[in-house]
């Protein structure tokens, strides 16, 4: 039996996203349950999986099998002493915060759990911690986000999703929207609104509240992706490799998991500052056969990334037996 911890708050949420996809990419191979480790699950994510809530005064614990936290951990809490014992123990380390890290690595000696096996999502965060461990793409279900053909726009729609947080979005940014928008394209951002007050009200400007469209639909609004964060770190940057499965080319600033992947100017665009991604962006803009080109790349990329070979050779991981 597999166990797969998360608390399951925000159906948006990259941590959860990546929870039910590696339940949707391990159940037809072993049993498979989730937990919450919150009170606070989505109501949406409860009806549309099996999610039990650990509740050790209930007796609802795991019993024993493979244990896997994902974005989630069991220190300073009661009910692993309620739980059965492991038989192995799997953290997907998503994040790149060293205090969780230590969280997870070690456990009380009382526990008598097995040691803790890490799972990293990208080799740009296993350089950043300087840790060793198995290192697997966050999974994505890419038929979710199959590229869709539109016709050439004569104002290029620009646009980035993420979660609605000021870490999310980079200052740097705001320059960057007014001069594209001044260059004639429209923007479309969703998780956007914390920048409201910083862009002009301008009808090529739309500011969506995180969640308001699906991201598959949202991405096939868009000719071009661009993304860069702020004081958050992107480990892995999921969201990039779903719009270059749309067939999108992507420019994106070089701090990121995503980084991994993109090879400049073939399958997508990596830059450091903003004058070098409005250098990348007007290429974009002006010449659709281009962006053409470096979408088909990016979707080659993200094919071959998520290919059925390379998804069982990650899910041969999570179903060995632990070592006698």
């Amino acid at each position: 039996m597999i166990h797969i911890f998360n608390g399951f708050h925000n159906p948006n949420g990259g941590s959860e996203q990546e929870a039910l996809r590696l339940y949707d990419m391990l159940r037809g191979k072993r049993d498979v349950q989730l937990w919450s480790t919150s009170s606070r699950t989505s109501a949406e994510l409860a009806a549309a999986y099996p999610i039990r809530r650990v509740a050790p005064l209930k007796g609802d614990v795991p019993r024993g099998g493979t244990y896997v936290f994902v974005g989630a951990h069991w220190r300073n809490r009661l009910w692993p002493y309620f739980a059965g014992r492991p038989e192995r123990l799997v953290y997907v380390f998503n994040t790149f915060h060293p205090k969780l890290l230590a969280l997870t690595s070690t456990h009380p000696p009382l526990l008598r759990w097995p040691a803790t096996e890490l799972v990293l999502i990208s080799a740009f965060q296993a350089r950043l911690l300087g840790v060793t461990g198995e290192i697997q793409p966050s999974p994505i279900d890419i038929a979710r986000f199959a590229p869709r053909a539109h016709a050439t726009r004569a104002q290029p729609v620009i646009g980035r999703l993420s979660r609605d947080t000021a870490d999310k979005h980079h200052p740097d940014d705001i320059a960057v929207y007014k001069t594209l928008v001044a260059r004639g394209c429209k923007l479309l951002l969703q998780g956007a609104t914390t920048l409201a007050g910083a862009l002009p009200q301008d009808e090529a400007i739309r500011l969506l509240p995180e969640g308001a469209m699906p991201a598959p639909d949202f991405l096939h609004e868009l000719d071009i992706f661009y993304y860069r964060t702020g004081e958050h770190v992107e480990t892995f940057g999921r969201v990039v490799l779903e719009a270059m499965a749309c067939g999108l080319p992507v420019v994106c600033h070089r701090h990121g998991g995503y980084a991994d992947v993109i090879r400049h100017g073939e399958n997508g665009y990596l830059f450091d500052t903003p004058q070098e991604a409005l250098a990348m962006l007007d290429q974009l803009i002006v010449q659709p056969a281009l962006r053409a080109r470096i979408g088909d790349a990016a979707r080659s990329t993200v094919e071959q990334l998520y290919s059925r070979e390379a998804l069982d050779a990650r899910a041969a991981f999570y179903l060995r037996r632990a070592a006698r």
